[in-house]
């Protein structure tokens, strides 16, 4: 690690510290991420072997770049390239980006290709949300980071974790107790980070798993089974829940073009199985005119 020079702390969270550093051999700016042993002899903790494996098979211009591991005996140090800030920070600071209609479709598409990439190499990331994209200032660049909670898949999917997801952009079948699901569950996560680029506020906000699915039945209707076949077998569905209409989507994002609140809805879509693949969404309608956005 002499090799590296902190220049300053820039984030804090459950597992460590990120710093922004300066590589002394190249002397380019890097990211050195810090995360704590808790105990002696635990050894590295299952999150980070899972999250430097993924990273070291994924080459794509829109998932950042692991550039080295480094350990000492209380810590483990993963060096990432560089990026100004995440898309919470960007959001909260420019007063002006959700009337950049442009700038947010290239953001858009570009978490969908880099979702692409990880659902195309069978990797779910299972905790997308504004703070775990980082953005490129220079260049309007945004990186998928994180993958802490990312999981390689085969098919059919094995039974999975339901503790994934920060609960804003948790997808309603992981709520709703399903172990079976897959790609599906990245999809609504960006569904819920466009709404947010677009009105500056998560659409889903419960401080609990219950309701958190009553904020999205509320605007979406209550799922049966003519909805969403299988539902009523998922483990945390319950016929007492309130049964409400689903609302007009466009009229929660009035600032969105026809062709986005199209999107939009196939993102939201409740059931999975419904759900638009990366790959299709990549393919819609409202990036046709993509290559007139800067």
């Amino acid at each position: 690690m002499e090799r590296y020079e902190k220049v300053e702390k820039i984030g804090e969270g459950t597992y460590g510290v990120v710093y922004k550093a300066r590589d002394r051999q190249t002397n380019e700016m890097i990211a050195i991420k810090k995360i704590r042993i808790k105990e002696e002899g635990e050894g590295i903790p299952g999150f980070v072997i899972r999250e430097v494996s993924l990273l070291k098979e994924m080459h794509h211009c829109n998932i950042v770049r692991l550039l080295d591991v480094g350990a000492s005996e209380r810590s483990v140090y993963l060096i990432f390239e560089y990026l100004d800030l995440d898309l919470k920070k960007h959001m909260d600071s420019c007063q002006t980006f959700s009337e950049d209609h442009r700038l947010m479709k290239k953001f858009l598409y570009q978490i969908l290709s880099g979702i692409e990439y990880c659902h195309s190499h069978r990797v779910l990331h299972r905790d997308l949300k504004p703070r775990n994209l980082l953005i490129d200032l220079q260049t309007n660049t945004i990186k998928i980071a994180d993958f802490g909670l990312g999981r390689a898949f085969d098919i059919p999917v094995q039974t999975l974790t339901d503790e994934v997801v920060t609960l804003a952009y948790r997808a309603p079948e992981i709520l709703l107790g399903s172990r079976h699901y897959s790609t599906p569950v990245d999809l609504w996560s960006i569904g819920c980070i466009f709404v947010e680029m677009v009105n500056r506020c998560p659409l889903f906000c419960g401080d609990s798993e219950i309701s958190q699915l009553f904020n999205i039945f509320r605007v979406l209707g209550t799922p049966n089974e003519e909805t969403w076949s299988g539902v009523t077998s998922l483990p945390h569905f319950k016929c007492s829940f309130p049964k409400w209409d689903p609302m007009d989507l466009a009229a929660l994002v009035p600032n969105l073009e026809p062709a986005g609140v199209d999107l939009l809805s196939k993102m939201l879509c409740l059931e999975p199985g419904r759900r638009i693949t990366a790959r299709k969404a990549l393919e819609h309608e409202y990036f046709k005119d993509l290559e007139m956005v800067p």
